[in-house]
């Protein structure tokens, strides 16, 4: 069958904001100010802003921020961060990118999060940092990542690239560490044209030091301090992202409603759900449900037309490109146990009260 139900409708959101859109593209096409255009400066004011934080610094996309803001806080060579398995393989990557090597530590069972109760027994004298993945639109325990990584003097970074407009205790993510990335690749809750990242953090000289690296270590146009990358936010998706960001919120808590209603209407399938932290707003960028027969509700929900994804089916410290380093401490039974069972349900502020119905009824008829 046909997919009727699409795990993530940009088109339908182009729809509502289609007009505002194509108006920012002509204005920035009309002044044709297309590197370091006006946008991008507004776009960054009005996303730290948005964040509650001091500064924000475009950049070329999610990867390229955690790159950039390790390098910043001069992680590098024989360093060692730590993070997690269950997340995207740009985590790491910018990790050892930098020279400096991931130690992975299990998740929480329950919020698929980063267990902090792991951290200390993951310390070596050679450890650096922390990056704190806010996966699936959901905050880590900032509170005792925090506390671990003052009592050893490591820095902690925020992999916010699912999280935007999160918050941990009422405070948005963005300010919980020393520093936070974002990415606004097109299907995040605050997506891009293409591809964009921002690193965001109140520390004024660090961000002095991320902005001079993603533009080649320059002062001026023709004196570099340093060798740097190229990674600027480009003054089109600035354009679109300053339109997108305006209805953040509005799409956050439909986002949120969607969540509650599957989270209620499921409570009685043969499946677990996702939890969420007392002290977390998460922002759900993912509703991803465990199920052991996953293949089989994939292929159900598939015949009815619904799609689905696994987000992620291999952990980091299975893949190939990680095959003979040791940089795990001990099996991560709970990693494991996740990526083998996780599947994800449609979830975007203009899916209908019909579609979610279906994707219910199918879930529970199955389950």
């Amino acid at each position: 069958m046909a997919i009727t139900v699409p795990l993530v409708d940009l088109k339908a959101q182009y729809d509502l904001i289609g007009v505002e859109i194509e108006q920012a593209l002509a204005d920035v096409i009309q002044r044709s100010d297309f590197i370091g255009g006006r946008d991008i400066r507004l776009f960054e004011q009005e996303f730290a802003a948005y964040c509650e934080a001091t500064e924000c610094v475009g950049v070329g996309n999610g990867t390229d921020a955690l790159y950039l803001a390790l390098r910043s806080l001069g992680i590098g060579h024989d360093d060692e961060v730590i993070t997690v398995a269950h997340t995207f393989i740009a985590t790491s990557e910018a990790i050892t990118m930098t020279g400096a090597q991931p130690i992975f530590i299990d998740i929480d069972p329950g919020t698929m999060l980063l267990d902090p109760q792991r951290i200390e027994a993951a310390i070596t004298p050679r450890t650096r940092g922390i990056i704190a993945v806010h996966l699936y639109g959901q905050p880590c325990d900032m509170d005792m990542i925090n506390k671990v990584a003052h009592k050893h003097g490591l820095k902690v970074i925020e992999d916010a690239a699912q999280a935007h407009g999160a918050r941990w205790r009422g405070r948005r993510v963005g300010t919980l560490g020393d520093v936070a990335c974002f990415s606004f690749y097109p299907g995040k809750n605050l997506g891009a044209y293409g591809d964009a990242g921002a690193v965001v953090s109140d520390d004024i000289d660090l961000m002095r030091r991320v902005r001079m690296t993603a533009n080649h270590g320059r002062t001026t146009k023709y004196e570099h301090d340093f060798e740097g990358i190229n990674s600027r936010l480009d003054t089109i998706q600035a354009a679109v992202l300053r339109v997108k960001l305006a209805y953040l919120d509005q799409w956050n808590a439909a986002r949120r409603a969607i969540a509650e209603h599957y989270l209620a209407e499921l409570a009685n399938a043969r499946l677990e759900l996702p939890e969420v932290h007392p002290a977390a707003e998460s922002v759900w960028h993912l509703f991803v449900i465990r199920v052991p027969e996953r293949e089989a509700m994939q292929a159900a929900l598939a015949a009815e037309g619904i799609a689905t994804g696994i987000h992620y089916p291999v952990p980091l410290h299975r893949q190939p490109a990680y095959r003979n380093r040791s940089n795990s401490m001990g099996r991560l039974t709970n990693t494991e146990r996740v990526a083998d069972s996780v599947l994800s349900l449609p979830i975007y502020a203009e899916l209908s009260a019909d579609q979610i119905e279906r994707i219910v009824k199918v879930v529970t008829d199955f389950s």
